[in-house]
């Protein structure tokens, strides 16, 4: 019996912890056994790994960016997510490896088809049953993230243009596997778009 593995994607601000949130209560109040993670972070080294990339001072090279998120990403498969999903539960994750295609190829403008070979040589091959995508405005999600006083790690205290090239990357990969993406407005209603989230889930379950 094989699991399943949802992910959820954005910008910075589209609402991804809410609606993983309120996606897991759901799934546990139907009785499945649901593991969540993060990428990075989803581990003890992840978490190490997480400091680093986000919260150091000083500059990164965006190769070296994209093989820390890399690594991270192969503990947490590897020890975590194939794990759960070959046991038939359910992985609900923040973040995954169209992060990495968006924000280190788009963003910080590497070779997207690079990053993405990268991130499923580290997680042999392992792909979503279904990624969510919260698409926002990039001004909007800042707005957010502001009204929160937030303290901005690294990649949230890039410039607007990279956040929108984020945005447009995310977009991309949506339009090229429509097959595994719910593109969903993240402006509307947070109880609309958990509906259609719990739709979408319902039909792999």
């Amino acid at each position: 019996m094989t699991g399943l593995f949802i992910t959820f994607e954005g910008g910075d601000g589209s609402g991804k912890s809410t609606q993983s949130a309120l996606l897991v209560a759901w799934l546990r109040s139907e009785g499945h056994t649901v593991v969540t993670s993060r990428e990075p972070g989803g581990t003890d080294l992840g978490v190490e790994l997480r400091e680093i990339i986000l919260h150091r001072r000083g500059y990164i090279a965006p190769r070296a960016e994209a093989l820390l998120y890399a690594a991270d990403r192969a503990h947490n498969v590897a020890t975590v997510v194939r794990p759960t999903i070959e046991r038939g539960e359910i992985v609900v994750q923040d973040r995954y490896l169209d992060s990495s295609v968006a924000y280190q190829g788009a963003g910080r403008v590497l070779d997207g088809v690079e990053v993405r070979d990268l991130s499923l040589w580290a997680s042999e091959g392992l792909l979503p049953s279904l990624t969510v995508l919260l698409d926002l405005d990039v001004v909007a999600g800042r707005a957010r993230l502001t009204a929160d006083d937030k303290v901005f790690d690294r990649l949230e205290a890039e410039a607007n243009d990279f956040h929108a090239r984020v945005r447009a990357g995310f977009r991309e990969l949506a339009d090229a596997e429509p097959e595994r993406f719910l593109v969903l407005d993240a402006a509307r209603n947070r109880e609309d778009l958990a509906a259609e989230v719990r739709a979408a889930v319902l039909r792999l379950l």
